[in-house]
């Protein structure tokens, strides 16, 4: 069941690529992100109703602002300004360096030790990173570039949101961390998604795109993966990152008809090895299987 429970968040996750293509281009960036976190703060609300959970709100509203800040509202922003540029594949690939980031931020910031191993993911893993902008500068498409840069530049808000996070809102109830960061992320990107609404009629299909981020991608994917990490553990839920760019590609694929290289394929496992070492997934592995320890 949690085998299922993964692959299904994975699928879903890998679909938000593929809803902020099909939207970006159509309502912008922030005025689709705004939407996307203020749909997921307004499902997620009914956390409230219990006294301990208003009670963690309160006292955790500095955290989980800045939390807001760098983990949804910047980030979101940036993957989808991405795919006005690139396919919702590369965008997906590009999103599973998160983890390298975020070991690179906890040795910089809180000097938490990195092993031999984990350097030279680091290493791998921005080697995948240019071997897929490389392709994208290829392309022949003007922004692609800097698209990259912008996939990039989220996937460090992550990383610092998610060392931020670990050392301030431990033990703080999961669902009142998912709800008060979507609730900041929709205030703040509030008045930019008016000053960018686009003056244009915005199609039906848009606001599938729409819905499907805010509901599904966002307030259901937050309640799988915390039921994940409830009965499967952090690690084990964490492990997603290694299926989303496989269903990034896959739905890109289906539904867009985007292009499989070679490039986009070496890209992808690139960073996934690199991403693996870097984030301990491989080490762990290895020593779990090791005869010494069973």
């Amino acid at each position: 069941m949690n085998a299922l429970e993964l692959c299904v968040l994975a699928a879903i996750w890998g679909a938000s690529f593929l809803f902020m293509r099909m939207g970006a281009a159509e309502i912008g960036p922030v005025p689709l992100i705004a939407l996307r976190v203020s749909i997921a703060a307004v499902l997620l609300l009914p956390i409230l109703r219990s006294k301990a959970a208003r009670q963690q709100f309160r006292e955790h509203i500095g955290p989980l602002f800045v939390i807001g800040v760098t983990n949804s509202a910047l980030p979101f922003c940036l993957l989808a300004y991405a795919t006005l540029y690139v396919t919702a594949g590369v965008d997906s690939i590009l999103n599973a360096t998160t983890p390298m980031w975020a070991a690179a931020i906890a040795y910089f910031w809180l000097g938490v030790p990195v092993r031999r191993v984990q350097r030279a993911g680091l290493a791998i893993g921005f080697i995948g990173v240019v071997v897929l902008a490389w392709e994208a500068m290829g392309s022949g498409v003007a922004g692609s570039t800097g698209a990259v840069l912008a996939a990039l530049a989220a996937t460090v808000s992550y990383g610092f949101a998610v060392n931020y996070s670990k050392r301030s809102l431990a033990g703080v109830n999961p669902f009142v961390s998912a709800f008060g960061t979507q609730l900041f992320a929709s205030l703040v990107l509030a008045p930019l998604a008016y000053v960018f609404w686009p003056k244009h009629q915005i199609p039906n299909s848009t606001w599938y795109s729409v819905i499907a981020l805010g509901a599904l991608c966002t307030a259901v994917a937050y309640v799988l993966f915390f039921r994940l990490v409830a009965n499967a553990g952090a690690p084990y839920a964490a492990s997603v990152t290694f299926l989303i760019p496989v269903f990034g590609v896959i739905w890109g694929i289906m539904f867009l008809r985007e292009p499989l290289t070679a490039w986009t394929v070496s890209g992808c496992l690139i960073v996934l090895l690199g991403t693996a070492l870097a984030s301990g997934k491989v080490t762990s592995l290895l020593i779990w299987r090791s005869p010494q320890n069973g």
